[in-house]
Protein backbone atom coordinates (compact mmCIF):
# COMPACT_ATOMS: atom_id res chain seq x y z
CA UNK A 1 0.00 0.00 0.00
CA UNK A 2 1.42 3.34 -1.03
CA UNK A 3 1.80 6.05 1.57
CA UNK A 4 -0.74 8.84 1.21
CA UNK A 5 0.46 12.40 0.61
CA UNK A 6 0.85 14.38 3.84
CA UNK A 7 -2.05 16.54 4.91
CA UNK A 8 -0.10 19.74 4.32
CA UNK A 9 -0.90 19.43 0.62
CA UNK A 10 2.50 18.39 -0.73
CA UNK A 11 3.76 14.92 -1.51
CA UNK A 12 7.53 15.58 -1.57
CA UNK A 13 10.17 18.03 -0.43
CA UNK A 14 10.33 19.54 -3.89
CA UNK A 15 6.71 20.72 -3.58
CA UNK A 16 7.20 22.59 -0.30
CA UNK A 17 7.15 26.36 -0.05
CA UNK A 18 10.05 28.25 1.52
CA UNK A 19 8.08 28.53 4.77
CA UNK A 20 7.28 24.81 4.79
CA UNK A 21 10.94 24.06 4.09
CA UNK A 22 11.90 26.21 7.08
CA UNK A 23 9.47 24.30 9.30
CA UNK A 24 10.86 21.03 7.98
CA UNK A 25 14.42 22.12 8.88
CA UNK A 26 13.26 22.86 12.43
CA UNK A 27 11.80 19.35 12.71
CA UNK A 28 15.20 17.98 11.62
CA UNK A 29 16.88 19.79 14.52
CA UNK A 30 14.17 18.58 16.89
CA UNK A 31 14.58 14.97 15.77
CA UNK A 32 18.35 15.16 16.10
CA UNK A 33 18.08 16.42 19.69
CA UNK A 34 15.60 13.69 20.56
CA UNK A 35 17.78 11.01 18.99
CA UNK A 36 20.76 12.30 20.98
CA UNK A 37 18.74 12.00 24.22
CA UNK A 38 17.39 8.56 23.33
CA UNK A 39 20.92 7.27 22.70
CA UNK A 40 22.03 8.56 26.12
CA UNK A 41 18.98 7.08 27.83
CA UNK A 42 19.41 3.69 26.23
CA UNK A 43 23.13 3.48 26.95
CA UNK A 44 22.30 4.35 30.54
CA UNK A 45 19.66 1.65 30.63
CA UNK A 46 21.96 -0.97 29.10
CA UNK A 47 25.31 -0.02 30.64
CA UNK A 48 24.63 2.19 33.67
CA UNK A 49 24.72 5.92 34.33
CA UNK A 50 28.48 6.30 34.74
CA UNK A 51 29.26 4.63 31.43
CA UNK A 52 26.49 6.60 29.74
CA UNK A 53 28.10 9.85 30.92
CA UNK A 54 31.46 8.71 29.56
CA UNK A 55 29.89 7.89 26.21
CA UNK A 56 27.91 11.15 26.22
CA UNK A 57 31.03 13.25 26.68
CA UNK A 58 33.05 11.33 24.11
CA UNK A 59 30.32 11.21 21.48
CA UNK A 60 29.31 14.85 21.89
CA UNK A 61 32.87 16.11 21.41
CA UNK A 62 33.21 14.22 18.13
CA UNK A 63 29.69 14.94 16.94
CA UNK A 64 29.81 18.66 17.72
CA UNK A 65 33.02 19.23 15.76
CA UNK A 66 31.66 17.29 12.80
CA UNK A 67 28.35 19.16 12.87
CA UNK A 68 29.98 22.59 13.15
CA UNK A 69 32.29 21.84 10.24
CA UNK A 70 29.40 20.76 8.03
CA UNK A 71 27.06 23.58 9.04
CA UNK A 72 29.77 26.21 8.62
CA UNK A 73 30.16 25.17 5.00
CA UNK A 74 26.41 25.33 4.35
CA UNK A 75 25.66 28.52 6.30
CA UNK A 76 28.96 30.26 5.64
CA UNK A 77 30.06 31.05 9.19
CA UNK A 78 33.64 31.02 10.45
CA UNK A 79 34.92 28.46 12.97
CA UNK A 80 37.26 29.71 15.69
CA UNK A 81 38.67 27.44 18.40
CA UNK A 82 36.14 24.80 17.39
CA UNK A 83 33.18 27.14 17.89
CA UNK A 84 31.19 29.48 15.65
CA UNK A 85 33.24 32.66 15.59
CA UNK A 86 30.09 34.72 16.14
CA UNK A 87 29.76 33.24 19.65
CA UNK A 88 33.34 34.09 20.58
CA UNK A 89 33.39 37.54 18.98
CA UNK A 90 30.03 38.53 20.45
CA UNK A 91 30.26 41.40 22.98
CA UNK A 92 30.30 40.17 26.58
CA UNK A 93 26.97 41.84 27.35
CA UNK A 94 25.40 40.05 24.39
CA UNK A 95 26.91 36.74 25.49
CA UNK A 96 25.35 37.19 28.93
CA UNK A 97 22.04 38.11 27.33
CA UNK A 98 22.16 35.00 25.18
CA UNK A 99 22.94 32.79 28.19
CA UNK A 100 19.96 34.27 30.01
CA UNK A 101 17.69 33.73 27.01
CA UNK A 102 18.81 30.11 26.64
CA UNK A 103 18.20 29.40 30.33
CA UNK A 104 14.81 31.14 30.22
CA UNK A 105 13.88 29.03 27.19
CA UNK A 106 14.99 25.91 29.05
CA UNK A 107 12.74 26.78 31.98
CA UNK A 108 9.84 27.72 29.69
CA UNK A 109 10.19 24.37 27.93
CA UNK A 110 10.11 22.61 31.30
CA UNK A 111 6.99 24.53 32.32
CA UNK A 112 5.21 23.87 29.04
CA UNK A 113 5.87 20.15 29.39
CA UNK A 114 4.45 20.26 32.93
CA UNK A 115 1.35 22.19 31.87
CA UNK A 116 0.77 19.92 28.88
CA UNK A 117 0.76 16.81 31.06
CA UNK A 118 -1.25 18.56 33.77
CA UNK A 119 -3.96 19.69 31.36
CA UNK A 120 -4.26 16.21 29.88
CA UNK A 121 -3.87 14.02 32.96
CA UNK A 122 -3.94 16.23 36.06
CA UNK A 123 -1.52 17.72 38.59
CA UNK A 124 -0.51 14.44 40.23
CA UNK A 125 0.64 12.90 36.97
CA UNK A 126 2.48 16.08 36.00
CA UNK A 127 4.29 16.21 39.36
CA UNK A 128 5.17 12.52 39.14
CA UNK A 129 6.71 13.00 35.70
CA UNK A 130 8.42 16.22 36.79
CA UNK A 131 10.08 14.61 39.80
CA UNK A 132 11.29 11.70 37.69
CA UNK A 133 12.70 14.08 35.08
CA UNK A 134 14.77 15.79 37.78
CA UNK A 135 16.12 12.38 38.83
CA UNK A 136 17.56 12.13 35.32
CA UNK A 137 18.49 15.74 34.65
CA UNK A 138 20.17 16.75 37.92
CA UNK A 139 23.01 14.19 37.84
CA UNK A 140 23.47 14.75 34.10
CA UNK A 141 23.72 18.51 34.57
CA UNK A 142 26.08 18.00 37.50
CA UNK A 143 28.28 15.72 35.41
CA UNK A 144 28.40 18.20 32.53
CA UNK A 145 29.15 21.12 34.87
CA UNK A 146 31.85 19.11 36.65
CA UNK A 147 33.50 18.31 33.33
CA UNK A 148 33.21 21.92 32.09
CA UNK A 149 34.86 23.24 35.27
CA UNK A 150 37.44 20.45 35.45
CA UNK A 151 36.37 19.49 38.97
CA UNK A 152 37.85 16.40 40.56
CA UNK A 153 35.59 13.39 41.02
CA UNK A 154 35.36 14.13 44.76
CA UNK A 155 35.72 17.90 44.92
CA UNK A 156 33.83 18.22 48.21
CA UNK A 157 31.73 21.14 49.33
CA UNK A 158 33.97 23.67 47.60
CA UNK A 159 33.37 21.90 44.31
CA UNK A 160 29.62 21.87 44.93
CA UNK A 161 29.60 25.59 45.73
CA UNK A 162 31.28 26.32 42.43
CA UNK A 163 29.07 23.91 40.47
CA UNK A 164 25.85 25.43 41.85
CA UNK A 165 26.86 28.72 40.24
CA UNK A 166 26.95 27.12 36.79
CA UNK A 167 23.53 25.44 36.79
CA UNK A 168 20.91 26.59 34.30
CA UNK A 169 18.91 28.02 37.21
CA UNK A 170 21.86 30.13 38.36
CA UNK A 171 21.50 32.38 35.31
CA UNK A 172 17.82 33.23 35.79
CA UNK A 173 17.28 33.02 39.57
CA UNK A 174 18.95 34.79 42.49
CA UNK A 175 20.71 32.46 44.91
CA UNK A 176 23.14 32.75 47.79
CA UNK A 177 25.43 30.59 49.92
CA UNK A 178 26.03 30.92 53.66
CA UNK A 179 29.06 29.10 55.08
CA UNK A 180 28.49 27.22 58.32
CA UNK A 181 31.99 25.82 58.70
CA UNK A 182 34.31 23.42 56.92
CA UNK A 183 31.75 20.62 56.79
CA UNK A 184 28.51 22.34 55.74
CA UNK A 185 26.92 25.32 54.03
CA UNK A 186 23.43 26.66 53.39
CA UNK A 187 22.15 27.29 49.88
CA UNK A 188 19.21 29.67 49.46
CA UNK A 189 17.07 30.36 46.42
CA UNK A 190 16.31 34.00 47.13
CA UNK A 191 14.38 34.77 43.95
CA UNK A 192 12.76 31.98 41.96
CA UNK A 193 11.50 32.84 38.49
CA UNK A 194 8.65 30.31 38.73
CA UNK A 195 7.46 31.42 42.16
CA UNK A 196 7.78 35.13 41.37
CA UNK A 197 5.59 34.63 38.28
CA UNK A 198 2.96 32.96 40.45
CA UNK A 199 3.23 35.75 43.02
CA UNK A 200 2.54 38.36 40.32
CA UNK A 201 -0.64 36.45 39.47
CA UNK A 202 -1.68 36.28 43.16
CA UNK A 203 -1.26 32.50 43.10
CA UNK A 204 0.10 30.47 46.02
CA UNK A 205 3.61 29.06 45.85
CA UNK A 206 4.01 26.04 43.62
CA UNK A 207 4.63 23.02 45.91
CA UNK A 208 8.03 22.05 44.53
CA UNK A 209 9.48 20.28 47.57
CA UNK A 210 9.12 16.76 46.14
CA UNK A 211 11.05 17.81 43.02
CA UNK A 212 13.59 19.78 45.05
CA UNK A 213 14.42 16.81 47.24
CA UNK A 214 15.37 14.92 44.09
CA UNK A 215 16.93 17.86 42.26
CA UNK A 216 19.35 19.01 44.95
CA UNK A 217 20.31 15.69 46.49
CA UNK A 218 20.99 14.09 43.10
CA UNK A 219 23.01 17.10 41.93
CA UNK A 220 25.13 17.16 45.09
CA UNK A 221 25.80 13.42 45.02
CA UNK A 222 26.85 13.60 41.38
CA UNK A 223 29.44 16.25 42.30
CA UNK A 224 30.66 14.22 45.28
CA UNK A 225 28.91 11.07 46.57
CA UNK A 226 29.94 11.94 50.13
CA UNK A 227 27.74 15.05 50.21
CA UNK A 228 24.39 14.78 51.97
CA UNK A 229 21.43 17.13 51.50
CA UNK A 230 18.93 18.44 54.04
CA UNK A 231 15.87 20.49 53.17
CA UNK A 232 15.54 23.54 55.44
CA UNK A 233 12.33 24.61 53.75
CA UNK A 234 10.65 24.45 50.36
CA UNK A 235 7.05 25.10 49.27
CA UNK A 236 4.52 24.02 50.41
CA UNK A 237 6.56 24.71 53.58
CA UNK A 238 6.28 28.17 55.07
CA UNK A 239 9.32 30.30 54.28
CA UNK A 240 10.65 33.78 55.09
CA UNK A 241 10.57 36.62 52.59
CA UNK A 242 14.28 36.36 51.84
CA UNK A 243 14.11 32.91 50.24
CA UNK A 244 11.73 30.45 48.64
CA UNK A 245 13.71 27.33 49.40
CA UNK A 246 16.84 26.59 51.41
CA UNK A 247 19.09 23.54 51.57
CA UNK A 248 21.95 22.41 53.76
CA UNK A 249 24.79 20.48 52.16
CA UNK A 250 27.21 18.69 54.46
CA UNK A 251 29.79 15.94 54.70
CA UNK A 252 29.95 13.76 57.78
CA UNK A 253 33.10 12.15 59.02
CA UNK A 254 33.60 8.67 57.65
Amino acid sequence: MEQEPCRAGFASIDEMSETDMGRYIVTMIHRMILHHVIWFSEVGHQMGFDRAMEMLNASFDKSFQLQMKRLSKVLGFEIKDGLPAALIDMPEEKQSELIGALCANWLANDGIWFQTVEQAYGMNEAKRCNDSCWAYFSPVEAGLVRRFLGLAEKSGLQGLKKALGFRMYANINTQSIIDEGPDSFLFQMNECRVQLARKRKDLPDYPCKSAGLVEYSYFARAIDPRIKTECIGCPPDEHPEQWYCAWRFYITEE
